[in-house]
């Protein structure tokens, strides 16, 4: 079985240990024994892992920038409750949204007992495009805006002027969009939730900006252009400028 979870808490999700447990769980919840786990967290972010069970294994991918796991439940014989197993986990990622992407039965065993009939399904994956670069070519947009929000920054950074501007200039001979004047910072604090710097940065293709919430120590950023460029490439090198512990990633194409 295959299920996908969305919206679920990305802060867990970018969290090895406690998607470990997590998992270990919702597999003892559905009545399978565990004999062993393997979680490891990605750099900048991310989390893979398995709990191999005596009937078989869990194993999960999560983004913690789309709030999204890809979660496989394998068996052999009937002794797992599947519905406790996906409940659980959705309860235990916080999901808002879950779909049961796939069910399929292996190695089943003809009449005669010796022919094995596997069922053989269509492998649709050509069907969609995983690269930005080919979804914006193909849709032939006029742009593509990505929003990316680093949680939990260093503190200092965020409130240094000069340092903004810094990650700004960079980011820009990054992914190569020319900039169009000065880089423009400043400190709003009338109201404490949201005090902290504004940034803007004019691009010969459209715009940069930003804010960074002293409060929560989050810098929330967009970068808008009519020229393509990775979008996963700029919450990378936010996450790594602003010393963030995870991020999450929004792209939209604009027609």
């Amino acid at each position: 079985m295959t299920i996908e979870y969305y919206d679920c808490d990305a802060e867990l999700l970018a969290d090895s240990v406690r998607m470990e447990n997590v998992f270990i769980e919702a597999a003892k919840a559905s009545g399978a024994t565990v004999l062993g786990t393997n979680f490891h967290a990605f750099e900048p972010q991310g989390v893979s892992g398995f709990v191999v069970i005596a009937e078989s294994h869990f194993s999960v991918h999560a983004w913690p920038e789309h709030d999204y796991a890809a979660v496989d439940i394998f068996t052999c014989g009937d002794s797992i409750d599947f519905e406790k197993a996906v409940d659980t986990l959705r309860e235990g990622m916080k999901a808002g949204n879950v779909i049961i992407s796939g069910v399929m039965n292996r190695g089943i065993i003809s009449n005669n007992g010796i022919e094995r009939m596997v069922p053989v399904y269509e492998d649709r994956t050509h069907m969609y495009a995983l690269s930005w670069e080919k979804r914006f070519k193909d849709t032939s947009a006029w742009g593509l805006l990505a929003s990316v929000d680093v949680y939990n920054c260093d503190p200092e950074l965020i409130r240094n002027a000069d340092s903004i501007k810094m990650f700004a200039r960079e980011l820009c001979e990054k992914i190569e969009m020319q900039r169009y004047g000065d880089c423009e910072v400043v400190h709003f604090g009338a109201d404490k939730r949201i005090a902290g710097f504004s940034m803007t940065q004019l691009l010969e293709t459209s715009l940069l900006s930003g804010h960074f919430a002293n409060e929560s120590n989050t810098a929330y950023l967009d970068i808008f252009s009519c020229k393509y460029y990775d979008p996963r490439e700029v919450a990378e090198y936010a996450i790594s400028f602003f010393k963030g512990d995870h991020y999450r990633l929004q792209v939209a194409l604009r027609r």
